[in-house]
């Protein structure tokens, strides 16, 4: 474990593991929008009272209160040895569904079982609402969210064994958010695919159980629920793809925590980055549901605008004065690019050739292989070329 900036550990409830903070700290903050996430209509005509209650709950809060972040600013930047592929759960089984709705001022939801699980849990925005042991009962089962908030997301994961290994999880459901009619829907909310938010990018090197279950890896991230909801695929430059599947007690409104090994994780820092949600690579039942045709943006997205950052702060941009001159950018259609290496940096816009065939960097990335299955996030093909 690298020792450098090693915050003091907090332990939060339902089991979840420690977490060692990696980020570097200084003396001016970077500025934390809040994010209140509106809602989209239902599609489902809910009574009258129902809709006004909805509207009427209060704002979600962070889910561990009283806890504020020490103020921390862009560092400089050594580009990770890997690029994060999509983390794969397809192969898991598949997640249950979940039904409910708000009435006198809870919302009792209901669990749709799968075969063979023993288990299920169920959170809000991060927060578990509920665990429920199943014995063979032929009544419905249901947990009742006492303190529910507007615009709230649910998850559910089904549970094959006692054990509260990652092993013993199924897929984690896609996010159900409560609808301004007060009932439960399957859906993005405002973080359809293609939205993008500015965001204060931190890692961490934690190992074992992630806040959700699953095991802490490369791919797997923290964010705040509220904000970027569990069970999402969004890409961040420089790092690859992450799966929100965590939290932390300074991942708050507009941060994100990617997971790096060792002491990759400090080489991290704080930078921003404008990350962008995706649609679940594999199709399976986690992840965005979401059409391609959403919204590229948010209105109400998180803010961590440079303007904030104090000046002087180092540039996140740290690898364009790393990558050699002889890559090319603007190469024109047919003629190979100078050839890619597994030991340049390279940044964005970047073109490179490989095996034939001409790529543009999509993102940051160190020993991404452009026609690689885990890299088609961050090599954008251009087809084929000469030399």
């Amino acid at each position: 474990m690298h020792a450098l900036n090693v915050r003091p550990r907090l332990r939060v409830r339902l089991g979840l593991r420690p977490r060692l903070w990696l980020a570097a700290t200084a003396t001016v903050a970077v500025a934390a929008a809040a994010v209140v996430l509106a809602p989209l209509a239902s599609a489902n005509a809910a009574p009258a009272s129902r809709a006004h209650a909805a509207t009427t709950l209060p704002a979600c809060p962070f889910w561990a209160s009283g806890i504020t972040p020490p103020a921390r600013s862009v560092t400089p930047w050594v580009p990770p040895l890997q690029t994060a592929g999509a983390v794969d759960f397809a192969t898991r089984s598949a997640a249950p569904t979940l039904t409910g709705s708000l009435s006198n001022g809870s919302v009792t939801i209901t669990v749709n079982p799968v075969p063979n699980a023993v288990a299920y849990r169920v959170w809000r925005d991060g927060v578990a609402v509920g665990y429920i042991s199943y014995w063979g009962q032929t009544g419905p089962l249901t947990v009742t969210d006492s303190s529910p908030c507007q615009g709230a997301y649910y998850d559910v994961v089904a549970m094959y064994d006692t054990s509260n290994s990652d092993a013993a999880m199924g897929q984690l459901s896609v996010p159900y958010w409560l609808g301004s009619s007060g009932t439960l829907a399957a859906g993005p909310g405002d973080v359809a695919v293609g939205t993008q938010i500015s965001m204060m990018v931190t890692s961490y090197n934690d190992m074992g159980l992630t806040a959700s279950g699953y095991n802490a890896q490369l791919g797997v991230c923290a964010t705040d629920p509220r904000v970027i909801p569990w069970g999402t695929y969004f890409t961040v430059p420089g790092y690859g793809t992450c799966y929100a599947a965590d939290i932390g007690t300074w991942i708050q409104n507009d941060t994100v925590d990617v997971w790096l090994p060792d002491s990759q994780a400090n080489n991290w820092g704080v930078q921003d980055r404008t990350v962008t949600v995706i649609a679940n690579p594999y199709g399976g039942s986690g992840g965005s549901t979401a059409t391609a045709s959403a919204s590229a943006s948010a209105s109400t997205s998180a803010s961590a605008s440079a303007s904030a950052i104090a000046s002087g702060s180092t540039s996140a941009s740290a690898t364009a004065s790393t990558s050699p001159s002889a890559t090319a950018t603007g190469t024109s259609a047919g003629t190979c690019a100078a050839a890619w290496s597994t030991s340049v940096s390279y940044s964005p816009s970047d073109v490179v050739s490989y095996a034939g065939d001409n790529y543009t960097a999509t993102y940051y990335s160190t020993g991404a292989v452009p026609n690689a299955a885990t890299s088609w996030a961050v090599w954008s093909s251009d087809g084929s070329c000469t030399s």
